[in-house]
């Protein structure tokens, strides 16, 4: 579980776009959490539109292995927006004390299968890569994902227990990967007015009037280098969970799908 991870990203352009806008200052700071392989390119670069470039710490993807080295984030001198998987834990709820935190989730379902295309894939080089380019049967490789393996990769239980459940104090802000993209593809309606309105808000940011424009720049998929479409795999992976991997999720993490409103 702590084998070394290498991840080959090409840097997106956003900033550029980012010039186009007014930008608001923070006046707080917040902390932009996920369950790996949920959306965390799109919500960070949503996120990003909104907030000015001096305010983006840019430094490094934030972990729990890292967090000390970065407690600079959280520190408010200026209040800065952050992001990473940072795992519930002593060190995290004190460095997150007095921080917006927005945690973001994605249908167990469907995460298996995001998490089956990128450790497949030739961005992600780590444990498991002895699982490429069809060396084990896909539906062992969607159990690995589920079930995790000893001492190489965490199981889908304990994931979304440290990088989610744990989380849910009552002032963490929780936001599900299928609501964001519902909205995106209805974004002149007046429900994703409100439901912007109110993702933003949690990070304390108002909505200003060209938040559209904002959104569907910062929701382009070719600035998320982790997109499905952007990994390169030669292994089919399927487009829907089969039923024997959906009665194990059930069976690994059972009332998980529940809590976080699925089902």
């Amino acid at each position: 579980m702590n084998q070394p991870v290498r991840i080959k990203m090409k840097a997106d352009t956003l900033h550029e776009d980012m010039q186009r806008f007014a930008m608001a200052p923070l006046k707080e700071s917040v902390f932009l959490n996920s369950v790996p392989k949920s959306g965390t390119h799109l919500l960070r670069n949503i996120v990003r539109m909104f907030v000015p470039a001096e305010q983006q710490y840019h430094r490094d993807f934030i972990q729990l292995p890292n967090l000390h080295l970065h407690l600079a984030a959280f520190a408010g001198q200026p209040p800065a927006v952050s992001w990473g998987h940072l795992l519930f834990a002593d060190p995290s709820a004190v460095a997150l004390k007095g921080v917006r935190q927005v945690v973001l989730v994605r249908d167990p379902y469907d995460w298996v299968l995001a998490r089956a295309r990128f450790y497949l894939s030739e961005e992600f080089q780590g444990s498991l890569n002895n699982i490429k380019g069809g060396a084990a049967a896909i539906d062992d490789v969607l159990n690995l994902m589920i079930f995790g393996s000893f001492q190489k990769a965490p199981s889908l239980l304990d994931i979304y227990t440290f990088n989610a459940v744990a989380w849910m104090n009552g002032a963490t802000f929780m936001v599900r990967y299928e609501d964001i993209v519902r909205h995106l593809k209805a974004l002149d309606g007046i429900a994703a007015n409100a439901f912007f309105a109110e993702l933003l808000g949690a990070c304390g940011i108002d909505l200003p009037a060209d938040w559209r424009e904002r959104v569907r720049i910062g929701s382009d998929r070719k600035h998320s280098a982790t997109a499905r479409e952007h990994l390169s795999n030669d292994v089919a992976v399927p487009d829907d969970l089969p039923e024997r991997q959906k009665r194990l999720v059930d069976f690994a993490a059972p009332g998980l799908r529940a809590m976080l409103g699925y089902g």
